[in-house]
């Protein structure tokens, strides 16, 4: 009993964790289209069925990881362009593209 739990408690646990990572990477950046991000519009189902808006560069992690404005309405699914993995992402592209010119 107490093993059947702990198993259904541990499942319940990564099926969590993999949906929060498929969210996190559910920022989308594309080297041949160096001005857009592309987010998801609707709760993802599986990278398969990732449905994703384009959307400016400079709309990524717009607020800096400060609060964002009570009117605030994102395009993307669960302000997922405002989190904290979307602003490191954003760091990255823009150290990357400073790198290859």
């Amino acid at each position: 009993m107490k093993s059947t739990v702990i198993l259904i408690l541990v499942i319940f646990i990564s099926t969590v964790y993999s949906v929060k990572d498929m969210m996190r990477k559910s920022i989308v950046f594309d080297k041949n289209t160096p001005d857009v991000f592309y987010c998801p519009i609707h709760k993802p189902t599986g990278f398969d069925k990732l449905i994703v808006k384009a959307k400016p560069l400079k709309k990524l992690c717009e607020f800096e990881g400060k609060p964002l404005p009570e009117d605030y309405k994102s395009d993307c699914y669960q302000d997922v362009d405002e989190s904290d993995f979307a602003c490191k992402e954003k760091y990255r592209i823009m150290v990357r593209a400073l790198t290859d010119d």
